[in-house]
């Protein structure tokens, strides 16, 4: 397999990643976190969804099968790994990390369903597709670019602004999750939620906002003031105007009461900031290609100048 392909399924694993992120909140968000109360059946009596179940119990089948599709994606981009030409130790690392990531998502959604939609094993559910989410990236990444050892093309404190800036991003998600857990959308009417203070919450998790906004523009006055490579200073404007409208979604949200479709929003630019925030940590190193081990090794003599071949 060429190449090519190979960083094509790479992405398509990213894209399938985000969408069950999609796909998981409109189970949240409709009320259809128990439409399936059993599991891995729909029910005790159905493996799959029935008519009697309502639109409920088809949307919860509909992203369990979607789970099924992601799976086999991720089947794929270890089979294109193994087929590529040349074969490349790394992505087949990352891609079977992926591959392994769906196995242990549904497991949490098992506990997610078992434990009647307990909010810290549906946090515990999104924050699954984040980490694989990390795999597929990286995936995507290395796939498009050489297998030699990294270099970094900002300074050094530049890239450990890039981590403080993946390592907030990870923290505002993870507090986010928490939000959810103390609001009104559970996934069912009768789901418990966090005993939390849901304003207090809520207001962490935007200064966490603040504070990741906040690293990112800074982050970006420091890559122009050093004239880094365009490949970086794109990346953190992507990630700068992901994170406002991120941001606007937020507060409209927070002040029109949690319409769903704005939450389903909320969630669905949650992913994309994570991929935005990994990005930039990735452009600012590069891998430059490895040496064949076929090579000819130089002759370490120094060389026979004119006047010696002139001697004798």
């Amino acid at each position: 397999m060429s190449p090519t392909w190979v960083r094509r399924i790479a992405l398509i694993n990213i894209i399938a990643n985000v969408a069950i992120v999609i796909t998981g909140g409109a189970v949240r968000l409709t009320g259809s976190g128990l439409g399936c109360p059993s599991w891995p059946n729909c029910s005790p009596e159905s493996f799959h969804a029935t008519a009697e179940m309502g639109i409920h119990g088809a949307i919860e089948w509909g992203n369990r099968l979607f789970g099924v599709v992601v799976g086999i994606i991720a089947g794929v981009g270890v089979l294109a790994a193994i087929l590529r030409k040349p074969r490349r130790k790394s992505l087949l690392k990352l891609s079977l990390m992926l591959f392994v990531g769906i196995p242990i998502q549904a497991i949490i959604g098992m506990v997610t369903v078992v434990s009647g939609l307990n909010p810290w094993t549906v946090a515990g559910h999104f924050l699954a597709t984040i980490v694989v989410l990390v795999a597929a990236v990286a995936f995507w990444v290395r796939s498009g670019e050489p297998d030699g050892p990294a270099r970094l093309i900002v300074p050094t404190p530049i890239r450990l602004g890039a981590w403080a800036i993946v390592a907030a991003a990870a923290a505002t998600i993870l507090v986010g999750t928490m939000v959810t857990g103390s609001g009104p959308h559970g996934g069912d009417p009768d789901t418990p939620r966090l005993n939390i203070d849901g304003h207090l919450i809520t207001q962490l998790h935007a200064d966490m906002v603040f504070l990741l906004i906040g690293l990112s523009v800074a982050m970006l006055l420091a890559l122009k003031a050093l004239k880094a490579p365009a490949t970086v200073v794109r990346a953190g404007y992507w990630l700068i105007a992901v994170e406002l409208a991120q941001g606007a979604i937020g507060y409209v949200q927070y002040f029109t009461n949690l319409p769903e479709i704005l939450v389903g929003a909320h969630m669905l630019g949650a992913a994309v900031l994570w991929i935005a925030a990994l990005l930039l940590l990735f452009r600012t190193r590069v891998r430059d290609l490895a040496e064949s081990p076929h090579a000819p090794v130089p002759d370490p003599r120094p060389a026979t100048t004119p006047a010696e071949l002139s001697v004798g």
